[in-house]
């Protein structure tokens, strides 16, 4: 398994080298594919930290600053880290973020939640046994979750979308948001709190 994944990591790498060093001879087809593979996870990006009026413009602007900064890209990081910084950059530069939101806690105040991990323990009481995918499908709940999500304070909700839909990791989230991986651990907890109280009072209730 352990070779299997570096495997796929060292083939990610060599993709992204590949089409970097396509980019860098300026061919018009190698920015048509970056668009392609970076372009949702942008949105994503944008919106999470700037709600999705602003998302065109962020993203504007981060097309910009990649157009233009990619002959001094060093490889220091992932070439989709680096395009997903610059995104986030934007949008905290354009619209900023409430960095009074983020406290210390270590995770103790809820018995489902791991703070040492950052993983939940059992699922939360009133989960039926779908999968978390096949819950979302279902259009009454997923404008729960919505409604939800529009009601975490910006930083939270930004941590919760870029690690499920997005896909990233936690120190990836920290970077992304400027906070330590502490501060973005506890951010995501207390995202999923909320979300999963209003999943059960959905459940129970048929309402959020």
């Amino acid at each position: 398994m352990l070779a299997q994944q570096q495997g796929e990591r060292q083939g990610v790498a060599g993709g992204e080298a590949h089409l970097l060093g396509r980019l860098l001879l300026g061919e018009q087809s190698a920015y048509c594919d970056l668009v392609n593979t970076h372009q949702g996870a942008m949105r994503a990006v944008a919106a999470a930290i700037v709600g999705h009026r602003h998302v065109d413009d962020v993203v504007q602007d981060a097309w910009l600053a990649i157009v233009r900064g990619l002959n001094g890209f060093q490889g220091r990081s992932s070439l989709k880290t680096w395009v997903l910084t610059i995104t986030a950059n934007k949008a905290k530069s354009r619209y900023g973020l409430n960095r009074r939101e983020v406290l210390f806690d270590d995770g103790s105040s809820d018995e489902r939640f791991c703070a040492a991990s950052g993983q939940w323990l059992p699922v939360p009481c009133g989960w039926h046994e779908d999968t978390p995918e096949a819950l979302v499908s279902e259009g009454e709940l997923r404008a729960c979750i919505e409604r939800a999500l529009q009601q975490l304070p910006t930083l939270q909700s930004a941590a919760l979308i870029l690690r499920e839909r997005v896909g990233l990791e936690l120190q990836d989230i920290a970077e992304l948001l400027g906070v330590s991986l502490v501060n973005a651990r506890v951010l995501l907890h207390r995202a999923r709190i909320h979300v999963f109280t209003a999943i059960d009072q959905y459940q129970a209730c048929g309402e959020s």
